[in-house]
């Protein structure tokens, strides 16, 4: 997953990778070459979000369309049913919901039966149950050892699904690897813990950085555990199932990327 606030170069980064813009130093390599030659052989498949779809054809007519500029192009069947869209073959593409067109970018990324998989943003416009089954599909693309790259909001798809992240920010690499290990590498922690009346104050507490209150339930984001629990338990007498643990990754995502978020 490449993760980062809006402005933190992730556009800019798929864009030079699919080689739709040239680097201002450096170099690209993709599979041991240039990401045009690797683009043009079919090595490299993309979802973009600005990505137009052709109007007036229907889904099967334009899948076996772009099939045959690929040398060994997936079967339209199998790009329909990893997209979910068996049963809609033959609706016209200007017809399309907004999930369903999204599915259809999906598709049309799959065709050339790339090894590199780059999506833009893939679930944007899909309900829950539709998020569920493709990533259940994508994680049997990456089993098979196609690579998945791609960017999201939902950070919870990045911990769920990702053996890599790389955060950036502000056109900078703030921390890369395994999602458990971006989580360890931030210092903040938590307190959680369920109270019998209201929260009033306790973001004042000794070390607390933020708080949020579901319900009954209360987190606060610590820098000092120690610090805040001693004084939480001497404020609070009514503060029950207190656990302290680390922090997930949106946390630990807002903390990395606090001082190069643009507004």
């Amino acid at each position: 997953a490449l993760l980062g606030p809006n402005g933190a170069g992730k556009t800019t980064t798929i864009s030079m990778l699919l080689g739709l813009v040239r680097p201002d130093h450096g170099r690209i390599s993709i599979f041991g070459t240039d990401s045009e030659t690797a683009v043009a052989a079919g090595m490299v498949g993309a979802m973009l979000q600005d990505g137009g779809l052709l109007a007036g054809v229907r889904i099967r007519e334009l899948l076996e369309m772009l099939s045959r500029q690929y040398p060994a192009p997936m079967a339209v069947a199998r790009a329909c049913r990893l997209a979910q869209l068996e049963g809609l073959e033959n609706r016209f593409v200007d017809r399309l919901s907004g999930g369903q067109s999204q599915r259809l970018r999906v598709a049309v990324a799959l065709i050339g039966n790339p090894e590199l998989l780059v999506l833009d943003e893939p679930t944007a416009a899909m309900d829950v149950e539709a998020r569920r089954i493709f990533w259940r599909d994508i994680g049997e693309q990456a089993t098979e050892g196609r690579t998945i790259l791609f960017s999201t909001h939902y950070l919870e798809e990045a911990d769920d699904h990702c053996d890599r992240v790389i955060v950036i920010g502000g056109g900078r690499l703030l921390a890369d690897g395994t999602p458990a290990a971006i989580k360890s590498s931030v210092a903040t922690r938590a307190v959680r813990f369920s109270l019998g009346g209201r929260p009033d104050g306790l973001d004042r507490l000794p070390g607390v950085s933020s708080m949020e209150v579901r319900g009954r339930r209360v987190e606060l984001l610590c820098s000092d555990t120690d610090r805040t629990l001693r004084a939480l338990l001497a404020q609070r007498a009514d503060a029950h199932d207190i656990e302290v643990g680390g922090v997930g990754l949106e946390e630990a995502f807002l903390a990395l990327t606090e001082t190069t978020r643009v507004a």
